[in-house]
Parts: C-alpha cells; structure tokens; sequence
C-alpha cells in the first residue's frame, strides 16, 4: 500500500476510542432515524411518495435503526473493557460507520445461535455484576462486556437489520391492461462511500406466471440487480441492461435514494458550505447535525418495438433524460433531487448564510417534539 492510499484510509475513517464519545455518537443516529421516518411521512402527505413506496421505505429506515442499536450493544465498553473493540466510521462526507463494520455483522449474525448457545443469560449476567459490586465492593468491567455481547447477539438474533446487501422483494401494486405492476425494492450498503442507499424500481410484468412465484426469471432477476447496484453505475445503465436481458418485465422508473451523508461539527470533517453552517450555529449536543438525503430519479419517457431475431420483436422503453444542460447525460437520470433534514439552531444558520449550493435543496426543520417543518 503506497503512502498517499494509507494517508487516505487515516484521515477518512476514524476509531471511536471513548465510551462515552461512543454512545454520544449512537444515540445522535438514533434521533436521526426517527425523523427519517417522519420525513418519509412528510413525502408520502405531499404525493412525492404514495403509500406504499413510504411504507417500504420506512422499513429499510426502521432496518437501519436496528442496525445501529445492535451495533451500540456490540461498542457499549469501548475505552472500558480490555477485549472491546472500537468502532470504525467514515468521517469525511460520510458519517456512517465503514462497510466493513455490517459485513462484520453479518459474520456475527450467521453465527449468533452459537455465541448465544455460550454466554450465561442477561439475567444471570446481572445477577453476578450485584454480587460482585455487594460483596466484592470492585467493577465487574467483565461482566458488564459479556453483558453488552449478549445484547448484541440477541439483537443479531432478532433479525430486522439493514445489512450490506437486503435482496429484492417485490410488492404486488395491481393488475393493469393484462400486465402486473410492481414495486420491486432492495437495498445495499455502498462500499465506495459508506452510505446506505435504497432502491425503487416501478416494474411491468407480461410474463404466464407473476414475478415472484416464476422459478425461471425471478432469482435471475434478484441477481442482476443485486450485481448492478453493488458496482455504483448509473440509473440509466441500470435500467438499459435490465431491460435487455428480461424481455417480459418493462423498467417504468427506477430512483435510488441515498440516505446520507450524516454531517457532524462533533464527529466529521466537512468543507464548504455545510463546515460553515454547522460551525455558526454552534448547537448544543444532540443538535449538532444534518442529513442529506438524494433522490435520483430515471423515468421511462416512451416505448419502442426492436427486431429480435429473424422474425420477433421485443419491447424496449426509451428513458428520458435530464434537459437542462445535459446534465441528464452526465448523471444518467431524468432528475435528482436533494433534500436536508436538520435541526432548528443548524437550520437557522443555514437560513443566515444562503449558500448558493444550498438554495436548491429542500429543506426539512426537525421542530419540538421532533415535528417536521418542510421549507425550501
């Protein structure tokens, strides 16, 4: 590894060495994870999300909630306990924890029945941790870390995670003109940027046998997608290549949401307009923070017919892409949209300042008791 690339991975990602640093930095991600959900509430009220795009949204949300409570149990003795280990996050235009951190989980979770099989029960844990703060008057620093494994393991054990790869579903929608309508939904953990980022693609079926049950074209399917988002391409290509390789199932819209990057002046190195903003308000703990969350969107614009073969014809969509300044061609999408979701005190100096890059992107307020105020 040359000097430039180790330069990179130090000043990119970061340990948590401290305890309580540790739980400072969960339980800002669990605050945030509850406006997320009111955010999508937000979208599904105004029509830019129906029903049940909010509905399958809110459960990738709620999944990487769970996520990050498991992973507080796994880092509740960081700086504490001589075998806890420290959590890595990306910490430049992140704010995640590193990939590696879910891929570890997942190792955990295939064998948690064993670790769990091992471990005394948490009631028994805290039976000992008394007795030996009554009687022995010491710590049970190695309790309390056997204790926080065993929460870690029944919270692998419960399932529900956001994992680096969540595999597609599809949800029926209706029947429509002889075809079936889908929203076909997965989601990854992208190991390029340490971002979460879910996927939505609005799918027409004209095969015998709906998607789901069809034993030939849907475990193809879950795996052509699966293999194209993990490789970051664009929508567009995404689409075009689905669209070939499956004649009987039509891409009408596929939109990739990217929940993050989390920015921080407590935990993450930013530059541009977001330092600034976050630097001028000087909000207290639990308010230092904003989200942003990009929508990218690839609509089918038209249909058109193309020989297969000597005699056949075969249906192909034509995208629309983006028309202003051809950015379209750039981004693959037919439109992007960015949101930010903060709290007032950030919300107020972002309002003082009026970064240009700023002025397009919508704005949710995290209000008292947690109400969203959408503004632009």
């Amino acid at each position: 590894m040359t000097n430039g690339v180790k330069d990179q991975l130090t000043s990119d990602h970061t340990e948590l060495y401290d305890t309580l640093v540790a739980r400072r930095y969960f339980a800002k991600f669990d605050r945030i994870s509850g406006h997320l959900g009111r955010v999508a509430g937000e979208l599904e009220a105004e029509g830019t999300l129906t029903r049940t795009e909010a509905r399958v949204l809110g459960r990738y949300i709620t999944a990487l909630a769970t996520t990050f409570r498991a992973l507080s149990h796994k880092y509740l003795m960081t700086g504490r306990a001589d075998a806890a280990q420290r959590l890595t996050f990306d910490r430049h235009e992140s704010g995640f924890p590193v990939a590696q951190e879910l891929m570890m989980m997942a190792v955990d979770a295939a064998q948690v029945e064993k670790h769990l099989k091992s471990s005394a029960s948490v009631e028994e844990l805290k039976d000992r941790m008394i007795r030996r703060i009554v009687g022995d008057l010491s710590l049970p620093t190695d309790l309390q870390f056997a204790l926080s494994q065993r929460l870690y393991y029944e919270a692998l054990a419960q399932g529900g995670l956001f994992l680096a790869r969540n595999d597609p579903d599809a949800q029926w929608i209706e029947d429509r003109n002889t075809r079936r309508q889908y929203l076909v939904h997965w989601a990854v953990y992208d190991t390029q940027v340490n971002l979460p980022v879910v996927y939505l693609l609005d799918l027409e079926d004209s095969g015998k046998r709906p998607l789901p049950t069809d034993d030939g074209r849907w475990p193809r399917a879950q795996h052509h997608l699966m293999a194209q988002s993990a490789a970051g391409l664009k929508l567009l290509t995404i689409a075009q290549g689905f669209d070939t390789d499956f004649p009987s199932l039509h891409p009408k819209r596929l939109r990739r949401i990217h929940l993050g990057p989390m920015y921080s002046h407590s935990f993450t190195l930013q530059s541009g307009p977001i330092s600034d903003v976050l630097s001028t308000a000087r909000a207290p703990e639990g308010q230092d923070w904003a989200l942003v969350w990009t929508v990218e969107d690839l609509r089918a614009d038209r249909v058109e017919q193309v020989k297969e073969g000597w005699f056949g014809t075969v249906e192909r969509q034509i995208f629309a892409l983006d028309p202003f300044a051809g950015k379209g061609a750039d981004t693959g999408t037919s439109r992007m949209d960015r949101m930010v979701v903060l709290p007032e005190q950030p919300y107020q100096a972002l309002a003082e300042l009026n970064p240009p890059g700023f002025r397009d992107v919508r704005k949710f307020v995290v209000g008292a008791g947690g109400r969203i105020i959408a503004t632009r």
